[in-house]
């Protein structure tokens, strides 16, 4: 009956079903390791229009369109969606507009999204069947029970990572760049921590401790949200964690002449939970002029209380902080409210035993990656670090992540840093130049996806070099330099990591790639006549003397073919005369 229903709805043609994700328990769970789990058999699939009579994507009261938390502990996912409704450019970017919806003659049941993934936007296609319970969205909805952008958002980032139940418990910062594909930073609220050195290396996570007045250039255009790690005093509904959105913040004068700092935060489970003196009839209100207080309580919405700032420091850990983008699509800096017009990005990745040197502890530091960071002008400078999520090869999506049994704490991502040296020349000696302490770093390294190291550069070349803590450790990641003056991004030659530096000057590398083929270029080793028939590859080194004295030069070969299944294999070096 619900088919043909569809059927006549869309004049006759079936509605769009997703088979790369389909309506069943394999898009709802990877592992069952969630309290969701307990929801197998109970869950049904709907479409918007067997929900509600009149559904839209979004509701005609904007504030009935913020998201409310169901049974799904995503709540850094939902924070990070609040932001969109402040943004009309990136809400469209996320969710291009125009899209048939129901009661369209073109609506056939499905919606595409897109979502930033490792330097470029990913499209999403999914169908509009919803999981419910008793006809009712049993994960993330609107507060308006006929919109559905929130539901169907999360359904396509649910699809992006395997299931609904890979959404469970993130960071605010993640969702904040995936949904932007600009930057987000966590910084801690906590006690001011002792400045860490920067020729120090560790794998703590040590985040600098924010000032709220640090951002008050950005304080209405950033992203921010609060999260709490465990129940704070005067909120004892929260859980161990718990993501919040602040929706704004300002300086409220008190009736004795002294100001005040509020800040306005919404709950995504859309209730309150705090009890603190800003909430209802709080003791609060009474210091402030009545009119003011009724302004300010007629701004709180479901879900949403007031508290002031020496509430917010003692009871929250950590504040996110997404950066501001322009209309062009420009990031616009936290620190000083400039636009950062110019930008660039390059891939990477550390593999063992070639480019995975571990951290600056380690005798292989050198061998990281590494790249050139052009400075043409004087101007403001931010260099993130990404990397890439360690997912199994599999489908479009590559949606089943590579997990450690061993280590669940930071199972997705390994710790990182990033560290940068101003060079007077692009000929250098590297190991002169590791043991100085670099102009600016990320200092430890952090269990975290991306970080972020921010200057004022003066023009110049600048060494750049990414790192995991342990050596060996492998990840792709991808660099990403935001400025406010000219710049370019390069990356660097390495030199083959066992070799000792002894020289100036950059590495050249070249690879050749041939095969041996029976009856043609197998030719066998210098024991067969037909050893000159196997592959040859020339190169040639200056005949410079000032240039070749001292040169290293290292060769290896490597054949492709499963570990199981190896020839022996070797070669040799002749020297010859060109005529």
């Amino acid at each position: 009956m619900k088919e043909e229903a569809g059927r006549a709805e869309c004049g006759g043609e079936a509605l769009f079903k997703d088979q790369d994700f389909p309506s069943d328990d394999t898009s709802l769970f990877s592992d069952s390791s969630t309290p969701i789990a307990r929801l197998q058999g109970e869950i049904t699939w709907r479409r918007p229009q067997e929900i509600c009579q009149l559904p839209a994507l979004f509701p005609d009261n904007i504030n009935l369109g913020h998201a409310k938390q169901g049974l799904l502990g995503d709540c850094w996912f939902l924070c990070a969606c609040t932001f969109l409704l402040k943004s009309k450019h990136l809400l469209n970017k996320v969710l291009p507009p125009d899209q048939p919806q129901w009661g369209d003659s073109r609506y056939r049941g499905s919606f595409q999204f897109r979502f930033w993934q490792q330097g470029h936007w990913t499209e999403v296609t999914i169908d509009d069947r919803l999981p419910c319970i008793n006809s009712t969205p049993c994960f993330s909805r609107c507060h308006s029970p006929t919109a559905f952008w929130v539901a169907l958002l999360e359904k396509a980032y649910a699809k992006l990572h395997g299931s609904y139940e890979r959404l469970w418990a993130g960071q605010v910062s993640e969702a904040l760049v995936d949904l932007t594909g600009g930057l987000a930073e966590r910084w801690s609220l906590g006690e001011s921590e002792e400045e860490q050195k920067p020729e120090q290396d560790s794998d703590q996570v040590r985040r600098r401790r924010l000032d709220l007045d640090l951002l008050y250039a950005v304080k209405d255009e950033c992203a921010l949200s609060c999260s709490t790690h465990s129940s704070p005093g005067d909120a004892s509904e929260l859980s161990q964690y718990h993501a919040l959105t602040i929706m704004e913040w300002l300086d409220v004068k008190t009736a004795s002449g002294s100001n005040v700092r509020l800040l306005r935060i919404r709950n995504p489970w859309g209730r309150c939970c705090w009890g603190g003196a800003w909430t209802g009839s709080g003791a609060g209100w009474s210091s402030v002029d009545p009119a003011s207080a009724l302004d300010l309580q007629a701004r709180v919405a479901e879900g949403e209380f007031w508290l002031d700032e020496t509430e917010f420091l003692s009871q929250f850990d950590d504040v996110t902080v997404g950066y501001p983008i322009s209309d062009e699509g420009h990031l616009k800096s936290i620190y000083t409210g400039q636009l950062l017009t110019h930008n660039h990005q390059l891939a990477g990745r550390w593999t063992k035993g070639h480019s995975a040197g571990g951290s600056r502890n380690s005798s292989s530091y050198s061998c990281n990656p590494k790249f050139w960071l052009k400075v043409c002008e004087t101007g403001e400078v931010l260099v993130s670090l990404l990397q890439h999520r360690k997912w199994r090869n599999t489908e479009k999506y590559a949606q089943t992540p590579l997990e450690d049994s061993a280590n669940t704490t930071h199972q997705h991502y390994q710790a990182i840093a990033l560290h940068m040296w101003k060079v007077e020349k692009r000929r250098f000696n590297l190991s002169r130049m590791l043991n100085k302490p670099p102009c600016a770093s990320t200092h430890c390294h952090a269990y975290e996806r991306e970080v972020v190291l921010h200057g004022e550069l003066e023009p110049g070349y600048y060494l750049l070099i990414p790192s995991t803590y342990q050596p060996g450790a492998e990840a792709r990641f991808l660099i990403r330099a935001f400025s406010s003056s000219p710049t370019s991004l390069s990356a660097l030659k390495s030199p083959a990591p066992s070799l000792p530096l002894t020289t100036d000057g950059e590495w050249e590398t070249s690879y050749f790639r041939g095969s041996w083929v029976e009856g043609s270029t197998a030719g066998g080793g210098r024991n067969f006549l037909s050893h000159w028939q196997n592959p040859c590859f020339p190169f040639t080194l200056s005949d410079d003397s000032a240039v070749t004295s001292g040169v290293n030069v290292r060769i290896t070969l490597h054949q492709s073919r499963p570990d199981t299944a190896l020839h022996p294999i070797g070669f040799h070096i002749y020297k010859y005369l060109s005529i």
